[in-house]
This record gives C-alpha cells, structure tokens and sequence, in this order.
C-alpha cells in the first residue's frame, strides 16, 4: 500500500507544509452494469390507458428516471457482504395514433428491480451524530448501525423498443405492482394497475454503476488551502468573452485536406465533433 501511495503523489515532498486528518467516505466495493430491460410494463394514467385500449398503435417516445429506491441488507453467509437492492422508477412518454388525427402522447410510469452483491467490508462502531434528530427523549438518534452507505449513478434509459399487447397474451402476474405515493403524485391522474385490456410494454438500456460506502478517517498530505481562483458574477454573459473562447479552439487542420473519391471519412473527419 505504501508504494502504491508514493508512485501516485504528484508533488514535490519538500512543498508539503502538513498532515491533515480529513472525514470522508472510503468507496469498499463498487460495480458496473449495462441492463437490456425487455418488455417492461407501463402502467399508464386512467386517461391515457382509455387512449391506448381504442387506438391503433402505440410507440413509446421517451423515458425519464425519476426515482431510485435502495435498500441495503447483510448477506446471511458472509458477514462481509452486502445485498443492494435498487428499484428504478421511469416515466414514460409515448405516441398513440388514433384514426387520421394527430398522435396523442400518453404518460405512464415503468419499475425495473435489480440486486448486487457487493463487499462492505466489517465494521463494529455505531455511529451517532448530533444534526439528525428523531422523538427520542434525549433528542439524538443512531445515524448507522454496521451497514455501509450504497451509493448508485443512473443515467436516463434509453428506448429500444415498445409493443402494444392484449392482457389475454400476457402472462398473469403474481402480484399487483405498487406504486409508492411520490411516483403517484408525479402525475395529474391515477394509474391503472389492474383491469386494463391492453398493455404497453417497453425495452429499455440502462447504463449504472453501484458502489458500497463506508465513514472513515483519513490523513492526507497537505500543499495549501484551496482558495478560490474564479471571480464572482451575476450576468451569465459575462462568464467568458467570445473572442477568447474562440482562440481556445485548435485550428481544423484535417478538414482543409482533400478527400480522395473512393474513401470515407470519419466523423473527426467531415468536421463533425463528438464532444
């Protein structure tokens, strides 16, 4: 470990002026993943399930995530493993084409649930602060209790495909899915969970990253205290001056140079950007 830290210092020792003890979050375990979700239901709001049961066709527009629930429970066969449980709240835009008319959106809510095992390494402190505080009688109450922090980045699913089916062609569900009252709110009619005659069902690619957190204290070398360097404004325009900006561009070389008739050219190429 010692080694590792020293080839990652990029100071000079001699400009280290001390040692500093800092509180953070130490990352224990953390992983990545990229979710095809296939035929994923969409409960819809009452007006537009009625919209879909007599339209045409349906074709899903967008999606948005707007809520991660997580939850964090110790594996039962190793005290130093951790089940997170996330379940990812999407709202859905879709377009239905009823007779010649334009098409109608329809709104609609998705829920996808995955689990990931990961080291949250031991620890036995319970730790108590004073800014979180319940109806106890002395006004303080346990922050943590030996399960570390899960931590999970999401980005917006992207639409891969939709379909509209039957209720009769879908499998019967064990159970009704609930909706917690704050997804629910999100929209300005109910959902229909049940009773429906046709269904919307969507695909979807999901790209996170979860990772399991726990407090530690740490010492780090110090060069100097972080002053800010960039001056304070309120006129949005006056963030960085045009002409200034311009100049910071490389000149594109590549596009003045001729392209022979039998090749391709890549994006980088024809002057498109990828940033």
């Amino acid at each position: 470990m010692s080694e590792r830290w020293q080839g990652s210092v990029r100071c000079n020792p001699e400009d280290l002026q001390e040692a500093l003890s800092i509180h953070t979050r130490k990352i224990t375990d953390s992983c990545r993943d990229k979710d095809c979700i296939e035929d994923l239901r969409v409960y819809l709001t009452k007006a537009s399930q009625n919209i879909l049961d007599g339209c045409s066709s349906a074709k899903v527009r967008c999606g948005e995530l707007l809520y991660t629930y997580i939850d964090v429970e110790p594996v039962a066969f190793d005290r130093n493993h951790f089940c997170v449980d996330a379940t990812f709240y999407y709202r859905i835009l879709a377009d239905a084409v009823v007779g010649c008319g334009r098409p109608v959106t329809l709104h609609g809510v998705a829920v996808f649930s995955k689990r990931a095992v990961l080291c949250g390494e031991e620890s036995k402190a319970h730790i108590f602060t004073s800014n979180t505080r319940l109806d106890g009688p002395d006004g303080l109450s346990k922050y943590s209790v030996n399960v570390p922090t899960a931590v999970v980045e999401v980005l917006d699913p992207m639409v891969l495909s939709s379909k509209v089916v039957d209720v009769c062609e879908c499998p019967r569900e064990k159970t009704v899915q609930q909706i917690p009252e704050g997804i629910c709110g999100c929209f300005d009619e109910e959902l229909v969970l049940c009773g429906e005659q046709r269904r919307l069902l969507v695909t979807l690619g999901q790209f996170s990253i979860i990772r399991l957190e726990r407090d530690a204290q740490l010492v780090v070398p110090v060069l100097d205290y972080s002053i800010p360097t960039k001056e304070c404004c309120d006129n949005p325009g006056c963030a960085e001056d045009p002409c200034e900006l311009f100049s910071k561009i490389p000149f594109p070389e590549r596009q003045f140079v001729p392209t022979g008739c039998d090749k391709t050219c890549d994006r980088e190429d024809c002057g498109y950007s990828t940033t």
